[in-house]
């Protein structure tokens, strides 16, 4: 059976930006950037992304396009004899289906609260506790977040069984210009309220005295840190639409482009937040070290609920994480879709029945963490951390390292044809220094990454 193909290079761009862009990049990413100095933290932040996060992307991508492969064999196809690279496959496959097992249930939580706020029943609380209150009553709603997860995975597996082109390449193509059209609309009405200019200038002037008082070394560590983690590279998540392209195109500059979209996102987030928390809420009041999911439902529902047109905007404004959100599901599908068909000889539409019985089953322990087994811990955490902590703390990093010294080792693939295959095509060049610098230098920095996410 010939291998499927996107239909475009724009359908490329945006499911691979679709699957980088999470909901980290809306909520945690501007309170990093505010806490730690501005526009200040930011430069450190794109350094950092130019220097980890486009090197191992463009790693990703060309092991998926020389493959032809998704991760569950992409290995098995480049390796020498006798080689053990393959063995990668199970953390990849692993860290995908880990991923998605609290990743579905966060991404109910967005269709849930987008219909509170279209049929109106949130709009009158606008202190951030009694918000609290609701947002607590509604995790820990046992039938409801089973049935929200049920529809996300349905939904999702179902564009994923209408085909690469019919179902994942059309669908995302049309979410990805809502998000970025609704982006931007709420970033310009949010620039309009009445102290937003105090929130933009907290937001995107440089503040060196913020930088000290935080500690250099920290920020620098967690300009690191997202740099990283933002784009979601080391699982073979983004590596499966390398192979559905050819190579008309070098890997520089697609990789560029996707991980330039990812930050725009994140950066347009913060022209949201800031302006409203520093009209309805004084300022910001969640930690950096700390800010999670919650502040979406509390802190900037409270900003909502108070605001000219706030049932409005807040509609909106969970309709755009409803698109990130699912960007990123389906495209994770689509790689957990291709390890099927690549392993067995199962029809598509059968691939995606099975996984959507088998993804229900593996995310209720994520689903009950919230409620009635919420008193049950692993190392001291619920199952949603403990899924998200060895994702992004051992998988991503792991994997991560494994891509590149696959691509620059003499024992894995090696540095001349991971060369020829990222410079195949039109666009900029992936310049000769950039190896070296790669099978050196940046496998340390990675394990550095790992070591502070674990400690």
């Amino acid at each position: 059976m010939s291998r499927e193909k996107l239909s475009s290079r724009l359908g490329f761009i945006l499911i691979s930006a679709g699957c980088a862009i999470g909901l980290g990049n809306v909520y945690r990413f501007p309170i990093i950037t505010g806490s730690y100095g501005g526009a200040a933290f930011v430069m450190i932040y794109i350094l950092f992304l130019i220097m980890l996060g486009l090197p191992i992307m463009v790693a990703e991508l060309a092991v998926g396009r020389a493959s032809q492969r998704s991760i569950a064999t992409s290995f098995d196809v480049l390796e020498k004899p006798n080689q053990k690279w393959h063995l990668m496959k199970y953390a990849g496959v692993a860290g995908n289906y880990l991923l998605m097992m609290f990743y579905c249930t966060i991404s109910c939580w967005m269709v849930i609260y987008f219909c509170k706020y279209l049929n109106g029943s949130i709009v009158g609380v606008t202190e951030a506790e009694k918000l609290g209150e609701v947002f607590g009553a509604t995790v820990s709603n046992t039938s409801l977040n089973l049935i929200m997860t049920f529809v996300v995975i349905v939904v999702c597996f179902g564009i994923c069984a209408l085909g690469l082109q019919k179902g994942v390449e059309r669908v995302t193509k049309v979410m990805m210009v809502a998000l970025l059209a609704l982006l931007v609309g709420l970033a310009v009405y949010s620039c309009t309220l009445s102290n937003a200019a105090e929130g933009l200038k907290f937001y995107l002037v440089p503040s060196f005295d913020k930088m000290k008082e935080a500690g250099i070394g920290k920020v620098i560590s967690a300009a690191m840190g997202q740099a990283f983690f933002t784009l979601s590279i080391g699982i073979g998540s983004v590596a499966i639409f390398g192979s559905y392209i050819g190579k008309d195109r070098r890997l520089l500059g697609e990789a560029a482009t996707i991980v330039s979209l990812d930050t725009f996102v994140a950066l347009m987030s913060g022209l949201i937040v800031f302006p409203a928390c520093f009209t309805y809420n004084n300022g910001v009041t969640a930690d950096a070290d700390t800010v999670g999911a919650s502040f979406l439902f509390t802190t900037l529902s409270s900003i909502f609920n108070q605001m000219p047109g706030g049932r409005i905007v807040g509609t909106l404004f969970f309709l755009f994480m409803i698109f990130a959100a699912f960007s990123t599901v389906i495209a994770v599908f689509e790689n957990i879709v291709s390890f099927w068909l690549e392993l067995t000889k199962k029809k598509r539409w059968s691939v995606c029945l099975i996984n959507i019985a088998l993804m229900m089953v593996l995310c209720l322990p994520c689903v009950l963490s919230l409620n009635v087994w919420s008193e049950i811990k692993v190392f001291g955490l619920g199952f949603m951390d403990l899924e998200d902590a060895i994702v992004s703390k051992w998988l991503l990093p792991i994997g991560s390292l494994v891509y590149v010294l696959f691509c620059t080792s003499r024992y894995g693939w090696g540095s001349k044809n991971f060369f020829e295959e990222v410079n195949a095509g039109k666009g900029p060049k992936l310049p000769k220094w950039v190896v070296p610098y790669m099978k050196y230098v940046l496998p340390v920095i990675i394990v550095a990454i790992f070591i502070v996410s674990v400690i």
